[in-house]
């Protein structure tokens, strides 16, 4: 990593060819003239970093200076020892390799780019390997790649043609391309070399690479060649370090800190020119009890000027809140475990809870504007049923009723009893399509090991298979064992692959047996697959399927007519559609498609663009033989999350890759849509109804929902979302993947565009954006991010393909689901349900924003009234940098005295109890948009802080104007002053936050009264007893005369009482702003006839979950 990025550095990366070249076991091959081994990046992983960075300033004085550094050294080396950790584990795991013909065991990070590794089943890949040999009888093996892309589907990778069974004797070079991050993307061709012929080629594709970080399954062994290791494997190149995501909390924060700073600057200014005013008048600047030395005499005045100056700003720095910084990051640290510990949270299907990954975001929860939602997997839950079909116009339902559709009676059954529907030539071309077009395996069930479920790679329903067929379905998408499914519930069934066979049991029980030619591999750009088989009669056939969008224009437009209909109305039901078409192929078409197929396959250079190519001139003229429903139903309490939020003045916008109608019906479904909202639909079809250029129609509509969602409408409360709080319109706004890059990419009207979409976006309760790219989701989202007044947004998905908008938010959720966990890998927060979503924001969120803004405005009020008696004290000293108060009480004033307390408050504070939060979401909208650390708020503190420090000063001269204030005559000295104020500082600031908390603890208790109790006890032992390391002790036994004396007491009782009476006030004053912690609500009942309390403190929650006591 070092000599690449020296390379860099030096201009030397020209050298860098596109390819490299592999000898497999590092055996020299026979066409090779001097073989010189290559050197490659070792298979070491290194994640750790040691970085300190601190946000202090450097005016702030050392010893809190130190214990700010100290802190955070110890913290972030605490996580990059947990990395280094975690590296050696992958590093140190132990491997087979096979070293001329003998397997040896060594260490991963040892592992070489050429050596030949053995892994078995249920290992993980330690490096990316090309699959030589494989146990099973067909060559091929499974694995699954849920840490790396999502899909936690099997996926089928076969091994290179015509290698040696032995490979000790195997001698083959592999040429592919260089190392880079595209895990779908893999181009390369290995030359095999057979005793003096001519050496084979074969091509190599994303088919033959194992990834670093993949599973093995359901095969018992693999060896494999390693072609990339290390840092160069395609997941380390995947790995990026998140954007450091700062929270609005940490802005307010930057902004109070520059006032302080004027403050300080302010301060330090006035007291030298008042000390150089005050000693500009005669006599005063050398008097004669202190007399100037020569040296003094010489020095230059501005040089003893900017001396003074800086002298004034170390005295005064305490003004700063340097220990607020290290109090933040332990509050953000040891908070986000009560996330972690929630039981609400633990999901027992999946045995696990909710995951923090970035501690520093808690209180960004709580100011969330627009959340941006996936649709499949989080607002569903990508569990597939087979539902209907559609064949040559006519529907086959799968459901146990009878249904009058399309003027036809639809009796459910086996497609032999329908009524006389299609032909029954085209309802088996229908089912053979769904049984030869797809790539699911079948495992044979053992009956204990996997039983009888309905899962991706679960068994069969037992009820519907001959126990003889019992047999498990391994595939990459739910959707093709959904279809498999429903083929066999119609009589046909797949029964598996044998050596490129695959095998169909058709109604009659006979088994037809087709060879697989090729597979047209699905991707997200096409939108669909095909499989060219060939019949044992030697027909050659090809059968598609895929998304309308993309089949219907490679068919006849008539048979388009009789299909369209039923998947529109499935759609719009909330189904999931795809399309079947076929095509008979002559000697001649096939020959043409094997061998472009071929060529393409061993191109090295812009082979996704060949094979592209090649598939798009194959897949035309085919013939519509039917369409296919699949449902996927909501997730739990999918409905009520997304009201909850909409009520908390969120705006929802579901940025989906699938139809249209499908996601329509999904908002309804989910109550984003309601009966009462206009929809403003921006997609292809309504740019084509003017039947002018897309550019004219686009701003034309753009201008038209402007006026109607912007314009016209009435002016609405801040955050109000739904027409149940205005008398105003709800609209909903739709909008297409192709037109959303048309609105994008329209130069140069693009920004106009963007800022008119934007501005309807925004006025609409909801947006829905369907067919959307990955990379188009991070767009909406950064649009979002970026606009007028920065909202804050929120993404939550559950797959790779969320990944983007995860990472693009200012908050992102990963869903423990089914498409793996890539996209909880890169989240902030990860949780297993989608309604676990609404605890997170309307309660955590919540009271951690309430939380740590209090935390930040107490640091900032509490240090005011530290230091304003100290910069009030030079007005009577002369301004000759005097301190008030002893060096220890200056360290450990934020350190030890007022630190805990407001800890502890800032951990299990609970202004209002976590049911009502839930159960009335309005209350989010109380703190929104940094309610609590706005300029407002900021101010009352400083106000009061002021108020307390001159109250804390003058009160103390007003004790002093009568020198006389201990019963032996004698007199107070400045040091007794300066601990008097102290000890009235100390007690008002810590009362003054007794007086805040709502939700007490035995945690509070003991914090509270025992700093209080610490300072008592440590300023009787500080100023009690000579300590050998000090050479002066100023408050030898001043703080012991000092309450000896009734008149201090009195004014230090008396003017705590003073400095908190306006709280006080308030308080009785003032109507409740939300309800009290304690306060009770009904006991509602839930929908299994339950009775839930809804007053339990989190920390009982958190802990224990036996009793539902209002405490």
């Amino acid at each position: 990593m070092l000599r690449r990025r020296l390379n860099r550095l030096f201009g030397r990366d020209e050298r860098r060819v596109d390819s490299r070249t592999i000898y497999v076991g590092h055996r020299p091959c026979p066409a090779t003239d001097a073989f010189i081994p290559p050197k490659f990046c070792d298979n070491r992983i290194v994640s750790s970093k040691v970085i300190v960075d601190t946000p202090t300033s450097p005016v702030t004085s050392g010893l809190p200076l130190f214990f700010v550094i100290t802190v955070t050294a110890i913290k972030q080396g605490y996580e990059d020892w947990l990395r280094h950790k975690a590296d050696n584990e992958v590093n140190k795991y132990p491997v087979t390799v096979l070293e001329d013909g003998r397997r040896a065991r060594k260490e991963s990070e040892k592992i070489k780019v050429g050596d030949v590794v053995e892994v078995v089943e249920d290992e993980t890949f330690p490096c990316d390997l090309i699959l030589l040999q494989s146990s099973r009888e067909d060559d091929t093996c499974f694995v699954t790649t849920a840490s790396l892309d999502g899909e936690s589907n099997h996926k089928t990778h076969y091994t290179v043609p015509d290698t040696e069974k032995g490979l000790e004797s195997l001698s083959a070079t592999v040429e592919c391309e260089q190392p880079q991050p595209d895990l779908y993307k893999f181009v390369g061709r290995m030359h095999i070399y057979k005793n003096d012929q001519e050496p084979a080629v074969r091509s190599l594709g994303p088919e033959n690479l194992l990834l670093k970080g993949a599973t093995l399954k359901n095969t018992q062994k693999i060896y494999g060649v390693a072609v990339y290791s290390g840092m160069e494997t395609k997941m380390a190149l995947n790995y990026q370090g998140k954007s450091q995501k700062r929270s609005v909390v940490e802005k307010s924060i930057n902004a109070f800190l520059l006032v302080y700073l004027c403050i300080l600057v302010s301060k330090a200014l006035v007291c030298t020119t008042l000390k150089y005013v005050w000693q500009s008048q005669p006599g005063q600047e050398e008097p004669w009890y202190n007399q100037k030395t020569q040296k003094e005499k010489d020095a230059n005045l501005y040089l003893n000027m900017f001396t003074d100056f800086l002298s004034f700003m170390v005295l005064f720095n305490f003004i700063i809140p340097v220990s607020m910084y290290v109090t933040v990051e332990m509050q953000k640290f040891l908070g986000s475990f009560f996330i972690s510990w929630d039981k609400d949270f633990f999901d027992p299907e999946i045995q696990e809870g909710a995951l923090v990954n970035t501690s520093d975001l808690n209180e960004e929860l709580g100011q969330v504007e627009y959340v941006f939602t996936d649709k499949t997997g989080t607002l569903t839950q990508n569990s597939m049923e087979f539902i209907e079909c559609c064949i040559d116009g006519f529907q086959y339902k799968n459901r146990d009723s009878s249904t009058e559709l399309d003027g036809f009676c639809v009796t459910d059954g086996p497609v032999s009893m329908l009524q006389q529907k299609a032909g029954r030539e085209e309802e088996e071309l229908f089912l053979r399509a769904l049984c030869l077009c797809h790539t699911v395996q079948v495992k044979e069930s053992t009956g204990q090991e996997d039983g009888v479920g309905d899962r991706v790679d679960g068994v069969l329903d037992g009820e519907m298979v001959h126990p003889a067929e019992l047999r498990g379905f391994i595939a990459s998408s739910p959707d093709e064992v959904a279809l498999v499914k429903g083929a066999m519930k119609y009589g046909f069934t797949f029964l598996g692959m044998e050596s490129k066979n695959m095998r169909v049991m058709n109604r009659e029980k006979d088994v037809e047996t087709y060879e697989l030619l090729h597979v047209l591999n699905f991707d997200p750009v096409r939108r669909r697959m095909s499989v060219i088989v060939r019949s044992k009669c030697g027909d050659i056939m090809l059968f598609c399927k895929g998304a309308d969008s993309s089949i219907f224009p490679r068919v006849r437009q008539e048979e388009v007519d009789r299909i369209h209909m039923h998947v529109e109305r499935n759609a719009t039901e909330g189904y999931r559609t795809l399309c079947v078409a076929y095509k008979l192929l002559s000697s001649e078409e096939y020959a043409q498609a094997d061998a472009g197929l071929r060529e393409a396959r061993l191109a090295l250079d812009d082979r996704e663009e060949k094979l592209m190519a090649v598939y798009n001139q194959v897949e035309t003229g085919m013939s519509l033989i039917g369409a296919t429903a699949v449902e996927d139903r909501l997730q739990e309490e999918a409905a009520e999350t997304m009201e909850a939020l909409q009520r908390a003045g969120m705006k929802v916008w579901v940025l989906t890759g699938d139809k249209m109608e499908t996601a329509k019906s999904t908002c309804y479904a989910c109550r984003l849509f309601q009966r009462g909202t206009e929809l403003l639909e921006l997609t292809v079809r309504t740019l084509e109804d003017g039947g002018r250029r897309r550019e004219e129609r686009l701003h034309e509509v753009l201008l038209d929902y402007h006026k109607r969602a912007v314009q016209d409408a009435p002016p609405v409360k801040t955050g109000v979302t739904r027409s149940w709080s205005s008398a105003k319109q709800d609209y909903g706004f739709i909008i297409d993947g192709a037109t959303l890059s048309l609105v994008f990419n329209a130069s140069p009207d693009s920004s106009h565009y963007k800022s008119l979409l934007l501005q309807i976006c925004q006025n609409c309760t909801t947006v829905l954006c369907c067919r959307m790219a990955p990379l188009q989701k991070a767009q909406i989202v950064n649009m979002v991010k970026n606009s007028k007044g920065s909202p804050i947004t929120l993404s939550i998905g559950d797959g790779a393909n969320d990944v983007s908008m995860i990472l693009e938010a200012h908050i992102g959720i990963g869903i423990k689901g089914k498409e793996g966990r890539q996209a909880v890998r890169n989240s902030d927060y990860a949780i297993p349900k989608l309604k676990h979503l609404k605890k997170l924001l309307l309660g955590h969120g919540h009271l951690y924003y309430v939380r740590i803004a209090h935390l930040v405005q107490y640091f900032f009020y509490k240090n005011l009234c530290f230091i304003l008696p100290q910069f009030l004290y030079q007005f009577f000293c002369g301004s000759s940098q005097q301190p008030l108060y002893d060096a220890a009480y200056l360290t450990m004033y934020n350190i030890c005295f007022t630190s805990m307390p407001i800890l502890a408050y800032s951990l299990l504070e609970q202004h209002i109890c976590m049911e009502v939060l839930m159960s009335n979401a309005t209350l989010y909208r109380d703190v929104a948009k940094n309610a609590m650390l706005r300029w407002g708020p900021f101010l009352y503190w400083t106000l009061l802080g002021v108020y307390q420090g001159l109250l804390f000063f003058f009160g103390v001269r007003f004790l002093f104007s009568n020198p006389a204030l201990q019963d032996n005559g004698q007199v107070f000295g400045n040091w007794t002053y300066g601990t008097i104020v102290f000890t009235v500082l100390v007690f008002t600031v810590t009362l003054k936050l007794a007086m805040d908390t709502r939700h007490w603890t035995w945690i509070n208790h003991f914090v509270i009264w025992g700093s209080l109790a610490f300072y008592m006890v440590f300023s009787f032992f500080w100023g009690g007893i000579i300590w050998p390391f000090l050479r002066q002790q100023r408050l030898y036994f001043v703080f012991a005369n000092m309450l000896r004396s009734v008149s201090a007491w009195l004014v230090i009782i008396l003017l705590i009482l003073l400095s908190l009476l306006p709280e006080i006030l308030l308080l009785v004053l003032r109507k409740p702003r939300w309800p009290r912690s304690r306060q009770k609500k009904p006991l509602v009942q839930s929908g299994e006839g339950e009775t839930r309390s809804s007053a339990r403190p989190l920390l009982m929650r958190t802990f224990s979950d036996e009793s539902n006591t209002i405490l």
